[in-house]
């Protein structure tokens, strides 16, 4: 397995000091008022399937995932397959809510029990079982593992994050174990929405909410998988910092007083600023500023500006 390269930090570990800063800050503030608590969950739920089942290629749009899912429809011209994935991605995610409220170290048990979930009519001879041949995938730059040392890589991956020997923090060893897992690609399908899970569920029993990487940073994502086979974790670190960020701030939304995030262009002719447009997406897309994305449009608040304009002095 390739070495990590901790150059990343210094870029990254600012920005996962102001995630752990909003986490405390939610900590704070809870209990959240139950109304809206349960209408972001209930949204979160819909988001995360969707996004996860259209990295992979499912066709379903939001509305068409949330209809199959809260009315039971069925979506004329889409495929059997792609309505057991949404239905599929629900059930595995009311099973990762069971697990998270168990605070133990992660085990494959688990891991193989999120994967039948997903895989569950699909392909039930695999559904839940780890590959016995190889496998090879499209647009990445390595070959996944033979298949005879799956298990035993698989074992070692679990024991590097109950022991983390490199003192990673949650956010690190989350992103860690996402690129590694994918290396390691230890199923014959569904290896991307099971790590999606999986590492969610590290993230949640440390109190965090889940990151939702979003299906219009699919090709920055498998870019950023690509680059963490060199050892690069920069950009994978980046885009799940971005994306555990985006559901902080949906969390602290809940909270009297919170910060009100506009889109960027509609901040920039509201607000007294000395910067353009360009050069705050900019910010936004480097992770400088408190910002987060929702489908193509960044947005962020004034206060968040002005922070980092008194950095800089």
């Amino acid at each position: 397995m390739v070495k990590i390269d901790f150059t990343y930090r210094n870029d990254v570990l600012p920005i996962i000091q102001r995630i752990e800063g909003k986490k405390k800050k939610l900590d704070q503030a809870r209990p959240l008022p139950q109304s809206a608590l349960h209408k972001i969950r209930e949204a979160l739920s819909v988001e995360w399937t969707y996004n996860s089942n259209a990295i992979e290629g499912n066709t379903l749009s939001l509305r068409e995932t949330q209809m199959i899912l809260e009315d039971g429809v069925t979506i004329s011209g889409k495929s059997l397959r792609e309505h057991f994935e949404a239905k599929n991605h629900d059930t595995a995610l009311k099973h990762l809510n069971t697990l998270v409220t168990e605070v133990k170290p992660l085990n494959s048990s688990e891991i193989l029990s999120l994967h039948g979930y997903v895989m569950r009519s699909i392909d039930d001879e695999f559904a839940g079982r780890i590959r016995h041949a190889g496998v090879r995938i499209s647009g990445a730059n390595f070959l996944p593992p033979n298949a005879q040392k799956v298990p035993d890589l698989l074992d070692a991956l679990i024991q590097y994050v109950n022991d983390n020997p490199d003192g990673l923090s949650a956010i690190e060893m989350a992103t860690v174990f996402h690129h590694r897992f994918v290396y390691i690609h230890p199923f014959f399908d569904g290896n991307g929405r099971t790590v999606r899970l999986a590492m969610n569920l590290m993230l949640m029993r440390q109190g965090f909410p889940p990151a939702i990487i979003l299906k219009n940073d699919r090709k920055k994502y498998y870019d950023a998988l690509n680059q963490a086979n060199k050892g690069s974790y920069e950009k994978l670190m980046l885009l799940m910092c971005q994306a555990l960020e985006r559901t902080l701030n949906i969390f602290l939304s809940a909270i009297p007083g919170a910060e009100d995030f506009m889109s960027i262009s509609d901040l920039v002719e509201e607000a007294n600023l000395p910067y353009g447009q360009e050069y705050i997406s900019l910010l936004a897309r480097q992770g400088k500023i408190d910002a987060h994305k929702e489908g193509r449009v960044w947005f962020t608040s004034k206060e968040a500006v002005e922070r980092y304009m008194r950095k800089g002095k």
